[in-house]
C-alpha cells in the first residue's frame, strides 16, 4: 500500500496537526516494526527550516546525550504538537475559520473544508 509522506514541517503552528497526522499514518503503515528511536528520527527528518530547524538541533543534542527518551513515537508526537501548537493553534485555526469563504467551491467542498478547519479551533456549533 502506498502512503504519502508528510510535508516538511517548519514550525508554523497552524501546520502541526496535519504534520502529526501525516506522520502517524506513515508510521502505522510503513514503520510499524521499527524501534521507537528509529521512528522518532524519521519524524525529525521531516522537521526542517524556520523555528523547527533550530528546535531540532537543540533536541538532537539532548537526544544524543541520552537526556530525552520516549516510550512510544506517539508520546514524542504529542510533545512535538505541544511544543509547536501550544495554545496558539486554536487561535490560529479560529482566525482561519472566520476568513473562510465559499468562493468557487461547491457546497459539499465548502462544508468539508469548514469541518476540517473547525477541528481544533474550539468551535462548538
Amino acid at each position: 500500500m502506498e502512503v504519502a509522506k508528510p510535508q516538511l514541517f517548519d514550525g508554523t503552528p497552524s501546520k502541526i496537526a496535519g504534520f502529526v497526522t501525516g506522520c502517524k499514518l506513515y508510521i502505522r503503515n510503513k514503520l510499524a516494526g521499527a524501534t521507537v528511536e528509529a521512528q522518532v528520527q524519521w519524524v525529525l527528518s521531516y522537521v526542517q527550516g524556520g523555528s523547527a530547524g533550530v528546535w531540532k538541533e537543540n533536541f538532537m543534542e539532548k537526544l544524543e546525550a541520552g537526556e530525552i527518551e520516549y516510550e512510544s513515537v506517539e508520546e514524542f508526537l504529542m510533545s512535538l504538537k505541544k511544543e509547536f501548537g501550544g495554545g496558539e493553534e486554536e487561535l490560529v485555526k479560529a482566525a482561519e475559520l472566520r476568513k473562510l469563504e465559499q468562493e468557487g467551491k461547491t457546497m459539499e467542498e465548502f462544508v468539508q473544508e469548514f469541518k476540517r478547519m473547525a477541528r481544533g479551533s474550539g468551535y462548538e456549533g
